[in-house]
C-alpha cells in the first residue's frame, strides 16, 4: 500500500536544526545469554572445538574465513540472526570442501541451525 512505512534498524528524522535529540531504535533485543539452552550452548562449544581442529587442515584463506566467522558463532544466539546464519553457512561451506574431514563440522552446524529453528 502506498504510504506504509517499514523500518528495520535505526530511523532518524530531522525536522529543523535546533533541539533535535534522540534516535528511534527499531531493533530486536538480543537474547539474554543466561537463557541460552544447555543444548545450544553445548552444540556451539562442540562446533568451536571441531572448527579449531578443521582450521589447521584448510588453506590459509579458508582459515581466515573461519576466524572471521567465529565471533558470530560463539555469540549465538546473541549475534544478530543474519550474521550468525551467515557465519554458520560460511563454516559449513568450508567444511563441505574438505570432504570426510569436514563432516563432523557440517553435522555440528546443522545441529545448531536446528536448535535455533533456522532449519
Amino acid at each position: 500500500m502506498s504510504g506504509d512505512s517499514y523500518y528495520f534498524g535505526d530511523n532518524v528524522n530531522m525536522h529543523g536544526g535546533q533541539g533535535n535529540t534522540g534516535i528511534v531504535k527499531n531493533q530486536v533485543a538480543a537474547t539474554d545469554s543466561a537463557t541460552v539452552s544447555p543444548a545450544l550452548r553445548s552444540a556451539v562449544e562442540e562446533l568451536l572445538q571441531l572448527v579449531g581442529e578443521l582450521r589447521d587442515r584448510v588453506p590459509p584463506a579458508s582459515a581466515q574465513s573461519i576466524d572471521d566467522s567465529l565471533p558470530d558463532i560463539s555469540a549465538a544466539p546473541d549475534a544478530p540472526p543474519q550474521d550468525r546464519h551467515r557465519a554458520l553457512m560460511a563454516v559449513a561451506g568450508i567444511a563441505a570442501t574438505v570432504g570426510v574431514v569436514g563432516q563432523p563440522v557440517l553435522d555440528a552446524v546443522n545441529k545448531i541451525l536446528e536448535l535455533l529453528g533456522a532449519r
